[in-house]
């Protein structure tokens, strides 16, 4: 991976291979951001300098043998850890290793994926991944090795938040004393959801979202026209990710946007209609079909579906950036029903909601009751 192809962050690049250079590489670095901003290439470019001992600010000039080795993700002291479940190959302990041929064929093919992304082209987006013990023993075994080349190890981990308990205790010493020349390289979107005892190992780099300018030309590279580019770059929130799920039509959020349309449609009309409440039951055993991912991802997407309402009723439109596409639904006429004496209940209860999904609670009962409780709060008064 190419710093120069990766977007924006020149600061973090310029950061990133300034410490390498002056030989101030920390053993374990925790990279926190959003989803598309960057992390796992800015990871992975990072990495291949520290292995090629490449110099002068680019993965190019220095050992191209080493550099083939990394961009083909081949190079032997490159280690990963990503979230994983097992699948009809892999019946039981499922560890990163079992799935490396799928993982670099879809890093190759989008280095800003997502983790639902990453679940889908694996088939268990139904599943809920995770980081386990397991993975964890075979961490610990790779990195008690000499490095093949005599130089530095890295091991990447993706989506650290998703280790868990026991996985996060059994690498807790490692990550505080690794061997010599051993370097941890955790990626995360959410470090609270990673354990503090891990956290206060790492040095922390935190990447903001990309700015449209850098979006938007990268869409035009692509072959989008600059107008439709602009706007793209503007509806995906600094998320490349989204921004290109966007020029393909392949968002998820596009049936998001549906059920979500539908959702606050039956919501508004069964205080006076009582078919409204049948339509709700009828809603959420469709929602309560989906895996526990795109249940959660559906979830966090109304809550940015609300907030993005708050900001509209109180004419801070500036700041709105979402759009739904869905014939017929005025954002500004909804927005006017999100306020403050119902936005914090709102809130709560799809967070009570995401809660009971990861606890592997019955969707249905969870979406049903969501759903009665979101009746109730819309049509609170504002007054």
């Amino acid at each position: 991976m190419l710093f120069r192809d990766i977007l924006g962050l020149h600061h973090i690049k310029k950061h990133l291979t300034h410490s390498a250079d002056s030989g101030r590489i920390p053993h374990a670095q925790l990279f926190v951001g959003p989803e598309g901003s960057g992390t796992l290439p800015a990871a992975l470019a990072y990495a291949q300098y520290i292995l090629c001992k490449n110099n002068g600010g680019e993965n190019q000039g220095g050992d191209e043998a080493c550099n083939l080795k990394c961009k083909a993700l081949t190079h032997p002291d490159l280690h990963f850890a990503f979230p994983v479940a097992t699948t009809e190959s892999v019946k039981s302990h499922a560890v990163s290793d079992h799935f490396l041929t799928e993982w670099r064929q879809f890093l190759k093919e989008d280095p800003y994926g997502s983790l639902f992304d990453w679940y889908r082209y694996l088939g268990i987006e139904k599943k809920q991944g995770q980081i386990g013990v397991d993975e964890a023993m075979d961490i610990v075994k790779k990195l008690s090795l000499k490095s093949y080349e005599g130089g530095y190890k890295v091991m990447i981990i993706w989506m650290a938040e998703r280790m868990n308990t026991a996985a996060s205790n059994k690498l807790l010493k490692l990550i505080e004393e690794p061997p010599q020349k051993t370097i941890f390289l955790l990626i995360a979107e959410d470090e609270e959801q990673i354990l503090q005892t891990i956290r206060s190992r790492c040095q922390l780099l935190h990447f903001p979202p990309l700015p449209e300018e850098a979006i938007a030309q990268a869409l035009v590279d692509r072959g989008v026209a600059r107008d439709e580019a602009s706007h793209l770059a503007h509806e995906s929130n600094g998320n490349f990710n989204k921004a290109l799920e966007l020029m393909n039509k392949d968002s998820e959020e596009l049936i998001f946007e549906r059920w979500f349309v539908q959702w606050v449609r039956s919501a508004f009309q069964a205080k006076g209609k009582k078919g409204a409440i049948h339509e709700l039951i009828l809603w959420s055993e469709e929602v309560a079909r989906t895996g526990r991912e795109t249940q959660k991802n559906f979830l966090k997407y109304c809550m940015a579906v609300f907030r993005q309402a708050m900001l509209v009723n109180y004419n801070a439109q500036s700041l709105a950036y979402m759009k739904i596409h869905v014939d017929g639904f005025q954002f500004d006429k909804f927005a006017q029903f999100v306020h403050e004496n119902n936005v914090m209940g709102i809130m709560e209860e799809l967070e009570k909601a995401i809660y009971h999904v990861e606890r592997n609670g019955n969707s249905k009962i969870i979406f049903t009751d969501l759903s009665i409780k979101l009746t109730r709060l819309l049509h609170k008064s504002a007054a």
